[in-house]
């Protein structure tokens, strides 16, 4: 699974623009189930079990990531953006990006000895970042990068201290890697699986997907931010590395059946698998669409713990990603056999 991770982080999928890791992620399934691919882009897979479902159960990660999109050249040769997706300004300043497939730019900003004695104070405002791809006009600048062309983190995967991964686009890569896994080994019930697109602009492929599979059950299988660094205690820290797979009772987009929240608690206690609530009220993931799609679906979010989300660096803990996918794995068959 961790080979399939690394693989799945060096691929742009950009919001929009998922088509090589979804051509990946069908290299990997095909002969293990059946697949489609709807008109959205989404990845639809059918895996047959050893016994029919007498449910049917939806699991569903997102393959794209948070990006930038050119939307100007300036005539000396610098590139304007807009986010794609929730990118914090401050993860910007001075990154290495790769525009399209192989262009590369550095993400500039003012410099210091031009700022005013309050702008030293402030966070640069989004409009006066650029990206420097070394262009000297317009001109050359429009040879290598054309306005609508996505640019996304310049970042390797690492594995590193204690069993820890830094990589980009681990949210929701590592959703997909625990879902190929999954389709890859048998399965005791039939599964449904969507590797959904432009879930980090506004969840769009889950509610295509999950009104086309009409699940009676989802587990959205994601990463969630923890925050588990110095300075911070409590509930505050809202998940741990090394503690399991989080579970979300509310986030900013769903609240969460009460029954299979308590329900993932006792099947990690049956069978030893770590597990941890998401102590916030934050965010919000594909099971906000899912869970209200056609005649509503009883739905479930288990996230890896991840520091550092919609950065170059997120970071996780291999054995997390394990849990996560031991507790996926029990809680989908529970449903199905429900």
């Amino acid at each position: 699974m961790l080979e399939e991770l690394k693989t799945l982080c060096s691929l742009m999928g950009v919001s929009g623009r998922e088509k090589k890791v979804r051509d990946y992620i069908i290299s990997q399934v095909d002969g293990c189930a059946e697949y489609s691919v709807d008109a959205l882009g989404n990845l639809l897979v059918f895996k047959q079990g050893r016994n029919r479902a007498a449910n049917k159960v939806m699991l569903a990660a997102h393959m794209d990531e948070v990006g930038l999109i050119i939307t100007y050249v300036t005539d000396d040769g610098f590139l304007k953006f807009a986010p794609v997706g929730s990118v914090d300004i401050k993860v910007l300043l001075g990154r290495s990006v790769i525009i399209g497939d192989n262009t590369f730019g550095v993400v500039g900003v003012k410099p210091v000895h031009l700022l005013k004695p309050d702008e030293k104070k402030q966070i640069p405002e989004k409009d006066s970042l650029y990206i420097d791809i070394g262009a000297k006009s317009k001109d050359e600048a429009l040879k290598s990068v054309q306005i609508g062309d996505v640019a996304h983190f310049n970042s390797d995967y690492i594995e590193f201290g204690d069993g820890l991964i830094k990589a980009r686009a681990l949210d929701d890569r590592a959703g997909c890697a625990v879902m190929i896994e999954m389709i890859k080994n048998e399965q005791p019930y039939d599964l449904n699986f969507a590797f959904t697109v432009q879930e980090e602009v506004g969840l769009r492929g889950a509610k295509t997907a999950a009104y086309n599979i009409c699940p009676d059950y989802a587990i959205v299988i994601e990463t969630t931010t923890a925050a588990d660094i110095a300075g911070v205690e409590g509930h505050k820290r809202v998940c741990c590395l090394g503690a399991g797979a989080a579970i979300s009772f509310m986030d900013k987009a769903t609240v969460y059946d009460k029954e299979l929240y308590d329900l993932a608690f006792e099947v990690a206690a049956k069978n030893n698998i770590k597990i941890q609530p998401k102590t916030a009220v934050a965010g919000g993931n594909d099971a906000g669409a899912i869970h209200n799609s056609n005649g509503g679906v009883k739905t479930l979010t288990a996230s890896t713990p991840c520091r550092y989300i919609h950065s170059p660096s997120c970071v996780l803990k291999k054995d997390d990603l394990n849990e996560t996918l031991r507790l996926v794995n029990a809680v989908a068959a529970e449903f199905a056999s429900r």
